[in-house]
């Protein structure tokens, strides 16, 4: 199979006062406010209403919490939270699976009070309707095990993973970080919704959506009677605690202040909490060996989102020497080459406790890459990438009904010719 290199925009520019043009991974145009680059880096895999690889078939409408303002469930700006729910048909009408959108986080309140302006922080600038593609499409061929289940998709408007709270508004800027109290009465709702009656379920999530997957898998379990399957799927949320090109951890710093800001501590895993530094529990490496409910890891290797931001983020780089190699992997010279290789490695380093799990899957390939199991495209077609020629999709699918163990890992990039490789322009 050919190597695709998917096109896609990623534009910037400074005018005026920190004024930022870009564009994400998926080609959507956004235009945002910012008091500082450094914050928009972090927040970069916001989610646009359209991307390639996805289909437009299934619009799914929007359902808002209105009553969970009295339990002080709200988002950034105290709008009621929201979520999209497509009923299931035929055999699986009582199987469920609720997926965490993705969107960075905020780190201040000046970012967090841009971000209340967004759909990212307000169910006001939401869209009342969203596709749904690939694990949540309802297309049999593109979707061949999960295709017929009630699929939920949970919207992200809290800045934390679903894991924030603080009891009382933040005065002079009308921010709320109530990210713990959304997740709640979510499931308070889905469970009412017929969740409680589910045969099978899983709980799933792209990005910070794949972080908290990880927070609210044991969580999520704990809903359901113990003769319920009961799994998890994170994609892409698999964030490494590692040194930047200029040797600095920005992204530890970042986690540090996410993480007291929006008071997270408290909702983060106790056996964690309890012998390191409370933002170090915002790593999944740091507590996944501790998560008892089945999970199944989707990342690549050379996630894009990680390099960008993690690995060689703009301050780490203000040469820009690393920008081409960001923009297009096949453009990185060999020191910058091995430099990811390294990446790679020290993410491989970092799942290897979670190798040995009994219950556990994942699909770790070599892609530029970043989200790959909710666009058709990358979850199950033919131009899919394909480890042990099964796609993202099999996999899961093989794990999840435990039709096989399901442990697989890439060669080094660009061995794969079958990846969907990410190029920005």
């Amino acid at each position: 199979m050919a190597n695709i290199r998917s096109r896609s925009g990623l534009l910037w520019k400074k005018w005026g006062r920190e004024c930022m043009f870009f564009a994400t991974g998926f080609g959507f145009l956004l235009i945002v406010l910012l008091p500082s680059l450094n914050s928009w880096k972090k927040e970069s895999d916001m989610i646009p209403k359209h991307f390639p690889g996805t289909s437009p078939g299934d619009l799914v409408d929007l359902t808002l919490l209105q009553s969970s303002k009295v339990k002080g469930a709200v988002c950034l700006d105290g709008s009621a939270p929201g979520y999209h729910l497509q009923r299931g048909f035929g055999s699986g009408s009582n199987y469920w699976i609720v997926h965490i959108e993705g969107g960075g986080w905020c780190n201040t309140l000046e970012s967090c009070s841009l971000r209340k302006n967004t759909a990212l922080g307000s169910s006001t600038f939401m869209e009342k309707q969203v596709p749904f593609s690939g694990f949540l499409s309802s297309n049999q061929s593109q979707n061949p095990d999960f295709f017929s289940w009630n699929k939920v998709r949970i919207r992200y408007c809290d800045g934390a993973s679903l894991s924030g709270e603080l009891e009382d508004e933040v005065q002079g800027y009308g921010l709320f970080f109530r990210g713990q109290r959304i997740w709640r009465a979510i499931m308070d709702e889905l469970l009412l919704k017929g969740l409680a009656n589910a045969q099978k379920a899983l709980l799933s999530g792209c990005s910070a959506g794949g972080l908290a997957t990880f927070i609210h898998c044991d969580d999520f379990r704990a809903l359901l009677p113990k003769g319920v399957t009961v799994k998890c799927l994170a994609d892409g949320g698999f964030f490494l605690d590692e040194k930047d090109v200029s040797g600095k951890r920005s992204i530890k710093s970042f986690y540090h202040e996410v993480v007291s800001m929006q008071g997270v501590s408290k909702n983060l895993r106790k056996d964690c909490v309890s012998r390191v530094q409370p933002s170090q529990c915002f790593f999944p490496q740091e507590f996944i060996t501790g998560i008892e409910t089945p999970i199944f890891i989707v990342n690549s290797a050379y996630d894009w989102w990680q390099i960008q931001n993690i690995l060689a983020p703009d301050d780490a780089d203000p040469h820009n020497d690393w920008l081409k190699c960001k923009q297009d992997i096949y453009n990185c010279n060999l020191d910058q080459l091995k430099v990811l290789h390294e990446y790679r490695s020290s993410m491989l380093d970092a799942l290897e406790p979670f190798q040995h799990s009994k219950n556990g899957g994942m699909f770790i390939n070599s892609c530029y890459a970043h989200c790959q199991t909710w666009k058709d495209k990358t979850w199950h077609s033919p131009e899919s990438p394909r480890l042990n020629n099964k796609t993202i999709a099999e996999a899961v699918g093989d794990w999840y009904f435990e039709r096989k163990e399901v442990k697989e890992i890439d060669c080094p990039f660009p061995c794969n010719p079958s990846c969907n490789n990410e190029v920005f322009s």
